[in-house]
């Protein structure tokens, strides 16, 4: 009896020390805030180039997608040579993660599935990967400072020195300042406009337009190529459809035509957008609450963009498989099954 007492009393003593050490934190976050002014969260719809003086097609976005396929290779060699008769470890991850993605493929592709998976699997692991990584601390908060035009004139080019950056040990090297990595989060509000455009060295793939849309225009390349593979030009009657028993039903099959030809752009648009604006809006909310009160309050939002994240990828491989399977299926053989 004794003990069960001594162990109620600890536990609540436990609880306690915790709950106070909780508050304390948020208390000492909330004053921070105010004592150190933190910038509002940084805000661009695509990529933005690395170097001012380098290529402009060399984003961050570009960067953290080499990132990601290196990973994603590195994974796949990794799992081919470590596998065994007795699967452990990270094959036996490997081999869970294909089986259910295969089963996913052949409950809606059927016999197709096994010349649809290799696209859809890769979508799908490259799609939540790039979503996970704007989720890794210093992506979006670590960088360089680009000059303005200002800044460009007081700085003549190939010059070098150095500089300090809010009490912080910059180099300054032409047009060029790289930000130590507290700056992005607890510089000045004014420092963009003292030491240039900040520009983060690393960006989720996933929240730049271009990125999603050539994703999306790649999907449905490959729907045609699957629709010509299996139909062969019988495919295109879908869009080019003047058949029809009188000159009024020509006159609806032709446009009916015209709209799933429509339909087919609007498919990437809509892929385009949905992935990125899922994501590129997580990655604001998340900032957002950073912003507002940095310790304890962005944990539930981390936890959510995880799930979203996943269920992206899981949406965007989907619809990329019911697209690959519809253009296998002629309107003729359609019409037929109703």
């Amino acid at each position: 009896m004794g003990k069960k007492i001594v162990d109620f009393l600890w536990g609540s003593t436990q609880r306690k020390v915790w709950t106070s050490l909780i508050v304390i934190l948020m208390l000492a976050s909330f004053v921070t805030k105010l004592v150190l002014p933190v910038p509002p969260p940084h805000v661009a719809l695509s990529g933005e180039p690395i170097f001012s003086t380098g290529p402009q097609w060399f984003t961050n976005s570009v960067l953290t997608t080499i990132i990601v396929d290196i990973i994603l290779l590195l994974l796949a060699l990794l799992t081919r040579f470590s596998l065994k008769e007795v699967p452990s470890g990270l094959q036996n991850v490997m081999e869970a993660v294909v089986e259910a993605l295969y089963g996913l493929a052949e409950s809606v592709a059927g016999k197709n599935a096994s010349k649809f998976f290799p696209w859809v699997a890769t979508i799908f692991l490259f799609v939540i990967v790039s979503n996970w990584s704007g989720l890794i601390p210093g992506v979006g908060s670590i960088g360089f400072y680009h000059p303005t035009e200002a800044h460009s004139e007081e700085a003549p080019a190939g010059e070098s020195h150095g500089a300090l950056l809010d009490g912080q040990l910059a180099m300054v090297g032409g047009s060029i300042m790289l930000a130590a990595p507290g700056n992005a989060q607890h510089a000045p509000a004014a420092a963009e406009s003292e030491h240039g455009k900040f520009v983060p060295l690393f960006r989720a793939p996933s929240a730049d337009l271009n990125v999603t849309f050539a994703l999306a225009i790649a999907t449905m390349v490959m729907v045609q190529i699957w629709g010509v593979r299996h139909l062969g030009g019988a495919y295109f009657r879908k869009f080019f459809n003047w058949s029809g028993p009188n000159a009024f039903m020509k006159g609806i099959n032709a446009f009916v035509g015209i709209l799933e030809l429509i339909s087919e752009f609007a498919r990437i648009i809509a892929f385009g957008f949905r992935l990125f604006g899922n994501i590129f809006a997580g990655e604001i909310v998340l900032a957002t609450m950073a912003f507002l009160f940095a310790f304890l309050l962005p944990i539930p939002f981390y936890a959510l963009e995880v799930f979203v994240g996943f269920v992206q990828a899981l949406v965007f491989m989907m619809l990329a498989l019911v697209f690959f399977q519809m253009s296998t299926i002629s309107h003729g053989s359609h019409d037929e099954h109703h």
